[in-house]
């Protein structure tokens, strides 16, 4: 099905997913520079009367993303040093997804190519985790507890680990894609009435799959730096 979008205007329809993806990190580095210059000044520790995206990155971010990470964890520490990793990735997927709330925008985690890139950096950046935490002995995590299985628990968890991208990708493709379609049936069959109540569930589904998909990445982590008792 197709769905209007205004790079199609300028024959960029193409690089749609490339250029929602730009338009969505320029977004969150405006509101992150923002948010960093208010922060340094006085008057930042008085609390502001009118929503705004200070208290959205606050509440989101810090009440709830950032303690979901710690309790994943266990640990403060470790939750303050991956967090940056892990907060960019649920906001970027987040707002991203939310992007095709927009008219004339399409969601950029609705082509594969953004999500698999997405999912590939987590892959890589996990088992470079634990190959820095652990060495040589990472390789341990792919033998298993008893050593005349280590061949075999090698190839299964080798292909467990090559899952986890694809996984993350195609869950993320596929709610995303699904969620857009369902919005552009029921908006070009009623126009006005029932999209509402579609768009307050694309909302919904948006900030869900952006939290699953920070929660497997935050578990691929603890898993990869834990430590054999």
């Amino acid at each position: 099905m197709e769905h209007f979008s205004w790079f199609s205007l300028a024959g960029l329809i193409k690089y749609d997913h490339i250029l929602g993806g730009v338009l969505v990190l320029l977004f969150i580095l405006f509101t992150g520079l923002r948010i960093k210059s208010h922060y340094s000044k006085e008057e930042s520790v008085i609390p502001e009367e009118k929503p705004s995206m200070n208290i959205f990155y606050e509440l989101v971010g810090l009440e709830f993303l950032f303690n979901t990470i710690e309790n994943v964890f266990g640990s403060r520490e470790k939750a303050k040093k991956y967090f940056p990793l892990l907060a960019g990735s649920f906001f970027f997927i987040l707002f991203a997804n939310l992007l095709g709330m927009v008219p004339g925008f399409l969601p950029p985690t609705g082509n594969l190519n953004t999500t698999v890139a997405c999912s590939l950096l987590i892959f890589v950046m996990y088992n470079y985790y634990g190959i820095r935490e652990h060495g040589l002995g990472y390789i341990k995590h792919f033998l298993g507890p008893v050593i005349f299985l280590a061949p075999l628990m090698l190839i299964i968890e080798i292909i467990s680990h090559l899952v986890r991208p694809l996984s993350l990708s195609l869950r993320l493709f596929m709610n995303i894609t699904g969620d857009h379609m369902v919005l552009g049936v029921f908006t070009n069959l009623t126009h006005i009435l029932i999209p509402m109540a579609f768009v307050g569930l694309g909302i919904f589904v948006s900030f869900l799959q952006a939290f699953i998909f920070t929660i497997l990445s935050t578990i691929y982590i603890a898993l990869a730096e834990a430590h054999e008792h």
